[in-house]
């Protein structure tokens, strides 16, 4: 797998533009970032590599710490957090299909 050490800020606003048209594929609620929600995130950025994810006003978690928390743990970038969901963004291992701009 070709990593990508940090993303720049013109990489950083590529994907946000392609983040616009993504719907939210999950959800976290009150019982937070558990091991199953981790599997679920990381099979899905395998699949699709850019996802985005709804944070439930009831989980009563911060947007942005949460996504971090969740990029840090499935090894993907974090790309922006608006309102209650935020974007997280990893190259597919077997098929990847985004190709960032250098």
């Amino acid at each position: 797998m070709k990593t990508i050490e940090t993303l720049t800020g013109k990489q950083r606003s590529y994907l946000k533009g392609l983040a616009n048209g993504v719907k939210p594929i999950a959800q976290i609620g009150k019982s937070g970032i558990t091991e199953n929600f981790i599997k679920q995130i990381d099979d899905a950025l395998e699949a699709r590599e850019l996802i985005k994810v709804n944070v439930l006003e009831n989980s009563l978690l911060d947007t942005k710490e949460t996504a971090n928390e969740v990029a840090k743990q499935t090894r993907a970038y974090f790309i922006q957090a608006i309102g209650n969901k935020f974007v997280i963004y990893r190259p597919s291992n077997k098929n990847p299909e985004i190709q960032i701009p250098r």
